[in-house]
């Protein structure tokens, strides 16, 4: 049952904003212009439409397109339903479409016909979708906006818990498939807020959303920006030209936009024809920083810090200073650990996977049991991640956790011996791995390759190591090599392995 005296859900704060603030602007989108009165009964239309067609608590609906107003109203009407919204990756091909489609196996599938129409017929077709297709951007029979006018206008009013997923977020593949991790109402209420206190969003900001919205890092703004009562301006892809104009327009007061935009605005608004100055960013290049107002909030001044979608963004921020560590101190919901790999805690200085827990963790990934039973051991969410909590509680990241090496009773992390290898001078790029020895277990074996035009023997690396991670860490040998074998981005482990010998890894039977 429901605890109403506790409880508050993204579905409560839309009621609040209708009783508070009716005739404040919630979200504009083209020629939409939505008062949060306005927007609450467009997504108690929607809601009570997909309620009609048998959607309830924990159904999901899939959202395959860009950036949209009705991208809102879906996650809200979700919310009022107890169901899962889920806004995926537009930019994907057909098989990945395919994979989305069966692995969410959602209920409805509101999805976008302008750019990626086709992809998407082609991927219905090959899933056997049997949800019930919206065309979001659609008009007539089958678009959105017909759905919506089929609903009755009041509000649903179910019995929702805080703690229930009602957004899905597939993250990278970096298990070989994405996985779906399912956030609650707590979770997204609770980061949204602190997010506003640190960017300094209140009531009257005014957030264009030009970033993808499939991203947590760009969903965390826009779900800041709705929480404290601001307007949420949407665009469904960025272009320069458009961007200028809705911050001028709407008197944007934050967006996500990256360098590379930046540096087309400055071109495009070099004779000052837009004026940009509602906006506050960081600070760049001097015409950049000249245009527009510099973000002195305490985002401003020190921005991000760890996190992963599974902990609904961040999980640490520099803004919560002091902090040694070089990612931030741990925000007040939350708590954070390092654990060797046997799951014990580490004590502060000792490298180990980087552990949260709180209300802000996931509930797990849809669908995959045994990987939640992994993840989610000794109560804490695993992160993959290598970290070290520093002596004042704050947190330095070190990167993805890849395969252990065991060197007698020690566990050696590749990826930390990797980045003390690549802060030699000498050294373009570099990889380590274990190689068996009769006696330790394995030893460290690292793979370099060195900068054009640069010289290091085997004997100064290892020094190099020595000098800055424990000596058990550090390379007992040094192979030189002109590139590094890579699957993508990635590299070929496997393939290091093979060519020099590595092996005898703990747990992987070789």
């Amino acid at each position: 049952m429901k605890d109403n005296l506790h409880d508050l859900t993204l579905a409560d704060v839309l009621r609040a904003h209708v009783g508070t603030r009716p005739d404040s602007m919630g979200a504009v989108c083209g020629e939409h212009r939505l008062t949060f009165a306005a927007l609450d009964t467009r997504v108690n239309r929607l809601a009570n439409a997909l309620a009609a067609h048998g959607v309830g608590a924990g159904d999901r609906l899939l959202w395959l397109g860009q950036n949209c107003h009705r991208l809102l109203e879906g996650l809200l009407a979700a919310a009022k339903l107890g169901a899962v919204f889920c806004p995926a990756n537009w930019r994907q091909s057909a098989s990945e479409f395919v994979f989305v489609i069966g692995d969410s196996d959602p209920a409805v599938v509101f999805y976008q016909e302008s750019e990626i129409g086709d992809v998407l017929g082609q991927a219905r077709d090959e899933s056997g979708s049997k949800a019930l297709w919206i065309g979001h951007d659609v008009e007539g029979e089958g678009g959105y906006e017909a759905f919506v006018a089929q609903g009755a206008d009041h509000d649903p009013a179910a019995d929702i818990d805080e703690g229930a997923s009602v957004l899905m977020m597939y993250t990278a593949a970096f298990t070989g498939s994405p996985n779906g991790a399912l956030l609650s109402n707590r979770a997204l209420v609770l980061q949204g807020s602190l997010i506003a206190q640190i960017q300094g969003v209140g009531a009257d900001y005014v957030y264009l959303n030009c970033g993808p919205l499939f991203h947590v890092a760009t969903f965390m703004t826009t779900l800041a920006t709705f929480l404290v009562g601001g307007n949420n301006v949407f665009t469904p892809r960025v272009d320069a030209e458009e961007l200028c104009r809705l911050i001028a327009e709407e008197h944007c007061t934050g967006g996500f936009i990256m360098p590379p935009t930046m540096d087309q605005i400055v071109e495009l608004n070099a004779d000052g024809r837009y004026d940009l100055k509602t906006l506050r960013g960081f600070p760049g290049k001097p015409e950049w920083t000249a245009m527009i107002t510099v973000d002195e909030s305490p985002w401003g001044k020190r921005p991000a810090g760890y996190g992963q979608t599974e902990v609904m963004g961040l999980a640490t921020f520099n803004a919560l200073q002091p902090s040694i560590g070089s990612s931030g101190r741990p925000v007040p919901f939350v708590r954070i650990a390092t654990l060797d790999p046997d799951g014990a805690e580490l004590g502060p200085g000792e490298t180990g996977e980087i552990a949260v827990r709180g209300p802000t963790v996931m509930n797990g990934y849809f669908n995959r049991a045994e990987l939640n039973e992994q993840r989610q051991a000794g109560g804490w969410h695993h992160t993959n991640d290598l970290g070290r909590i520093e002596s004042d509680g704050s947190l330095t990241f070190i990167g993805p956790k890849t395969r252990l090496i065991k060197s007698a009773a020690e566990n050696i992390y590749p990826t930390e011996v990797e980045g003390c290898l690549k802060q030699h001078p000498a050294v373009a790029d570099a990889a380590v791995i274990g190689v068996p020895d009769p006696t330790w277990g394995q030893n460290v074996t690292a793979v370099v390759v060195l900068r054009e035009n640069q010289s290091a023997s085997a004997e100064e690396i290892i020094e190099h190591c020595r000098e800055r991670i424990a000596s058990y860490k550090k390379p007992k040998r040094v192979e030189f090599t002109d590139a590094l074998p890579r699957n993508g981005f990635a590299i070929d482990y496997d393939s290091l392995d093979a060519s020099y010998g590595g092996g005898g890894y703990p747990g992987a039977g070789h």
